[in-house]
């Protein structure tokens, strides 16, 4: 008779999404890596920074113009493979240069994952500081799992706290500190006043929630607090734009949106009574948009913005075996529909504010093998009427 070692059990591969059937909101499907204390905020209560501390000749030629332009990306470090996070910061440096109606574009935001694997200080330089070596604008943002694991595979990476390195490089207490990190690079570092603050621009509030590193997300009660204030004081003349890592829809085949990231935002909006016009994630290693409508006919876009240059693309799972083709409403989910989709490349956001309009511009960037001389494509386009919670066609 042969002796079984007991114990711990053999595991295999992880769960995919696309084997539990077609729903935006699967994950999480595993626990991953556990819930890390969040550092000590560098900023007052209610962490809020206002963007003409940043840039104030920008912000008062956006008042001027009547409108604001900016870059949205997430999922950027190149730590395998540095080409295609190259190739995405080129195409954002060319889009940098190009005026649209409310001008350059003056800053970006980044919804997390700067750093894989996971935040070390030590790979800033390699994954942020060089491939935006010659980026004009300044990117602020959010953290993302990544950014904020100390394990890789289980295995112990990070001996210094979680964030530690993100607060360094992102939560300067005094503008003009150029870190160790940054090495011959020139860029300063940001100063958030917290790993999840409201950034205050003239034409929108971006509230940029920090979903921590276990999959799916987790927030704790005093963010979900604080997040449901700070919607409920944003200013109602200007769009609320949701900004988080762990995105609420995905039907790509293997993380899924989040259920827990969709019960933390209804539970703000409701608490407040203010609802978000607009959120963005990243996680997912792709692009894909999302159109969800309530009983009054209110609409409003979510967005995955994970294709900034991390190398592993996720494909979109698929439906009885068939590709998903977009405008897709799950079976059942009769409220959200996937409107559009980018799998194959990698690429970014350009988003122009004003005061009736939002105006979402998707880009892709060459592929590796192509000429890297390429400009970025046009992919896709939305534009929300947020006055009146609807899509303009």
């Amino acid at each position: 008779m042969s002796k079984h070692h007991h114990g711990k059990a053999h595991q295999f591969g992880a769960p995919m999404a696309e084997h539990h059937g077609v729903h935006s909101q699967m994950a999480p499907l595993s626990k991953g890596s556990g819930f890390q204390p969040l550092p000590a905020p560098t900023g007052p209560y209610p962490y809020r920074l206002d963007l003409a501390s940043i840039i104030p000749d920008q912000v008062a030629a956006m008042k001027l113009a009547g409108g604001m332009s900016m870059h949205l990306i997430a999922d950027t470090g190149g730590v395998l493979d540095p080409t295609p996070q190259e190739l995405v910061a080129a195409g954002m440096i060319t889009d940098a240069g190009l005026a649209g109606p409310y001008g350059k574009p003056a800053f970006a935001y980044h919804c997390g994952d700067v750093i894989y694997f996971d935040g070390q200080a030590s790979r800033y330089y390699a994954q942020f500081y060089l491939p935006y070596e010659f980026y004009p604008i300044p990117i602020l943002g959010i953290p993302g799992n990544h950014d904020g694991d100390i394990y890789d595979n289980g295995t112990l990476v990070d001996t210094v706290p979680s964030l530690t390195a993100f607060v360094n490089n992102f939560c300067a207490a005094q503008p003009g500190t150029h870190t160790p990190e940054a090495m011959d690079i020139p860029r300063t570092a940001m100063t958030q006043p917290n790993v999840y603050f409201t950034l205050e621009t003239p034409f929108a509030t971006f509230i940029g929630l920090y979903t921590n590193v276990p999959e799916g997300g987790e927030v704790h009660q005093d963010q979900r607090d604080w997040f449901a204030a700070e919607l409920k004081a944003a200013d109602p003349a200007k769009p609320i734009i949701v900004c988080m890592h762990h995105p609420i829809h995905s039907l790509d085949a293997y993380h899924s949106g989040s259920k827990t990231m969709a019960a933390v935002l209804t539970e703000a909006e409701t608490t407040a009574g203010v609802a978000a016009h607009m959120v963005f994630a990243g996680h997912v290693h792709n692009y894909q948009r999302f159109t969800e409508t309530d009983d009054a006919g209110n609409q409003k876009p979510f967005f995955v913005a994970g294709f900034g240059g991390y190398h592993n693309l996720h494909r979109m799972e698929t439906n009885g075996g068939q590709d998903i083709v977009a405008p897709f409403t799950p079976p059942d989910q009769p409220n959200v529909t996937l409107e559009s989709f980018v799998d194959d490349r990698f690429g970014f956001l350009r988003l122009e504010i004003d005061e009736t309009t939002i105006t979402v511009k998707t880009y892709s960037v060459p592929r590796p093998q192509e000429s890297y001389r390429a400009p970025p494509r046009l992919r896709d386009t939305m534009k929300l009427d947020w006055k009146n919670r609807r899509l303009v066609a």
